[in-house]
């Protein structure tokens, strides 16, 4: 190695302030600048574009309950999965499919379900799944299978399975306030003019 690639070394390492030899005891020498060959000419480039050494401020937007616009859906559940239809309903009612949505505020939708004594469910469901419910009173205990729940009261049904797909808190049980369900195709909110949901 030559003097001068271990004066490069040593300056690359210690800095200007620093002198060679001056670790080892020996005699020390200052550090001659680096030269530059006659015939380069070293030039900066201009910067394209303005530099910023920090990033702009950024606010995360929050949605605020009272300023969210509320719409009304229709979801006609007649030869539908139920699954389909729960998914679809709650993501409505929870407002996920919006631009502004908001983890802890309701910026969901209103939604009608109509023909909920018609909704589908899929392989054996129908006489091989079950629901159960307990009053905490002996004897309180009840089980029955979609088919017993279709004829008695099929709106449990729907709203079963879109209470199971919502938050269980607070927040939850203002979402869930704004579910219609029938079990025909007749319902009292014309009014709203709600808009079809398609699958």
């Amino acid at each position: 190695m030559t003097r001068e690639k271990a004066a490069d070394n040593e300056r690359r390492i210690y800095g200007n302030y620093k002198q060679l030899g001056c670790h080892s005891g020996s005699a020390c020498e200052p550090l001659s600048p680096r030269k530059t060959p006659p015939n380069i000419q070293l030039t900066l480039r201009p910067f394209a574009h303005t530099f910023r050494a920090l990033p702009l401020p950024m606010k995360t937007f929050s949605a605020k309950a009272n300023e969210v616009p509320r719409k009304w859906w229709i979801i006609d559940a007649k030869d539908q999965v139920l699954g389909r239809v729960a998914v679809k309903a709650a993501n409505l009612l929870r407002g996920k499919e919006k631009a502004i949505y908001t983890p802890h505020v309701d910026t969901g939708d209103f939604v009608v379900v109509i023909n909920a004594e018609r909704v589908r469910l899929t392989g054996k469901k129908e006489d091989q799944k079950t629901f159960m419910s307990f009053s905490g009173f002996v004897g309180g205990h009840k089980s029955e299978n979609v088919k017993a729940r279709r004829a008695r009261h099929p709106e449990l049904l729907v709203e079963r399975a879109i209470r199971g797909m919502i938050p269980h808190t607070k927040l939850g049980r203002s979402v869930y306030r704004k579910l219609k369900v029938y079990r025909g195709d007749l319902h009292p909110h014309a009014a709203q003019q709600p808009a079809p949901v398609s699958f």
